[in-house]
This record gives structure tokens, sequence and C-alpha cells, in this order.
């Protein structure tokens, strides 16, 4: 999908000439608040992009805004297309290698997730050490681009140890408090049972979700370092006795996205 990448980075800079990114920033459910502090902000509907999509998922915005966090150029997806809606692969890589080519060196995704832990409960943020994909795909199958990466590459640091150790000491001294762990991503589109919970704690998982391990991997494979923070929205299925819903997922989100942004402020005010 290279000349799909092409034509959405020609399209983008024609909507906002001279401006180039550094950092790209992906917002998951509930979390969308965060992009309005973007200052000077050019706002595209994916529609709009060529190889874009539109999500077709509550609390997903699905816009593209670029503008200035805290001075830094950034690049912002309100939202994210996920395989349950059925979408190919190529699009999650055109939405990476999109902004690659826009300019970005820093790729921080944010999701809401299923907490595992009794004390990491709704409404904590939790920094992602490393991931488990359980969504049985893989956006790089088929012919790989050179143009962008390695047939083969590592994956040892996935979430890169300087950004995370930022981010640990900004939310010190924010004093905010931030769990750390591992995030295992379902396909979805259903909540997951009492018993892949407890299944998936024991392969090492600290959060649950439907998402962001995809872009992680195309990220990667183009050289883009990345943080990821996901925003407990719940304890995972059984581990309470309320049901999950998506609405509960939004309204936890927002309240999570408050000190997400106070985050992400003084991550950027460091990284500049």
């Amino acid at each position: 999908m290279t000349e799909a990448a092409f034509s959405a980075k020609t399209f983008i800079q024609q909507q906002k000439p001279n401006f180039t990114p550094k950092l790209g920033l992906i917002l998951g459910s509930g979390l969308s608040d965060v992009a309005n502090s973007l200052e000077d902000a050019t706002t595209i509907p994916y529609a709009d992009i060529p190889g874009f999509i539109q999500t077709t998922i509550s609390g997903h915005a699905g816009v593209l805004s670029l503008g200035y966090l805290n001075g830094v150029p950034t690049v912002c997806l309100q939202g994210r297309i996920h395989y349950y809606e059925g979408f190919k692969n190529e699009i999650v890589k055109t939405y990476i290698r999109t902004l690659k080519l826009l300019g970005i060196e820093i790729l921080f995704l944010t999701n809401a997730a299923g907490s595992l832990h009794q004390d990491v409960p709704a409404g904590s943020l939790m920094m992602i050490t490393d991931h488990i994909n359980f969504q049985g795909h893989n956006p790089l199958i088929g012919l790989n681009d050179e143009a962008f990466g390695p047939r083969f590459f590592g994956m040892e640091e996935a979430y890169d140890l300087e950004l995370r150790e930022l981010l640990v000491s900004v939310a010190k001294d924010l004093e905010i408090h931030l769990a750390q762990g591992v995030y295992i991503s379902a396909l979805g589109p259903m909540f997951e049972t009492p018993a892949e919970i407890r299944a998936f704690r024991l392969l090492g998982a600290d959060a649950v979700g439907m998402s962001t391990v995809p872009e992680v991997i195309v990220a990667r494979h183009c050289g883009l370092r990345v943080a990821a923070i996901s925003a407990i929205t719940n304890l995972a299925a059984g581990m309470n006795t309320d049901a999950l819903t998506h609405e509960d997922t939004l309204h936890n989100g927002q309240k999570a996205a408050k000190i997400l942004q106070k985050l992400i402020f003084g991550f950027v005010r460091e990284l500049s």
C-alpha cells in the first residue's frame, strides 16, 4: 500500500502546507478530547483522505488533526479502525505509513482497556511495556514493502525504553499514578469471557483490549519509536458483578482522559 500512503501524505500536506509533524498521536475510545488541545489546528475527516476509511465505532471521531501541542508539531488521529469492523490489513498500514511519510519520529498510542488487576481500577492509567498479539492477525502478512522496512525485524523493544522512562518521570513529577504492564490484544468485538481473562492472566497480561498491537507492529517495521498508554475503563470480565458495556468504556475513558491529557502535556513538554 505504498501508493495509498503517498497519496494520503500529499493530500494532507496540501491542507496544511509547510507543516512537518514530529509526533503522532492515536486516540482510542472516549479519548478524543486530547486533540482539542492542539493549537493552530487543521482538521480533516478520514473520509476525505485517500486510502483512509471512516471508523464505524462510537467514540471514534474519525478525523485527522494537525497542529502544535506544547510547541511540538503534532498529527493526531482521533479514532482508529479495528479488524472486527471488517477492514483489511492494508488500512492499518496506510494509516501508520502516512504518519511516517509526513515526518513523525515518535508514535504515541492510547487505548481504552480492561484491567486484569483489582488494584488498577477504572480511571487508572497503565503504560504498556510489552504486548501479546492474540488477534490471530498480523498487518504485515503479504508482500513486504522494502521502502518502509525489512521482511524480518525484531520486536524486543516494541515500546521504546527511553520514552517509557520519560513517562515514568513525568508521571512522578505530576503525582499521577502510572501502572505498568503487558497489554494483550484480542480480536473482539465481544468482550472476553471470564475463562479467557483467567487464561490471559496466566499468559502474563495485565490489561486487555481490541486494538493498538497492529499499529505498533507497522510502526516498528518502519522504524518509528513507540510509546503507549491504556486508559483503564473497567475491570475485565469475571472480576466484578457488573456487565461490561461500550457505554461504560466511553464514560470511564472520558474520566481517564483528563489525567491522560495532563500526562501527555508533560511528556510533550519534556520532548520539546
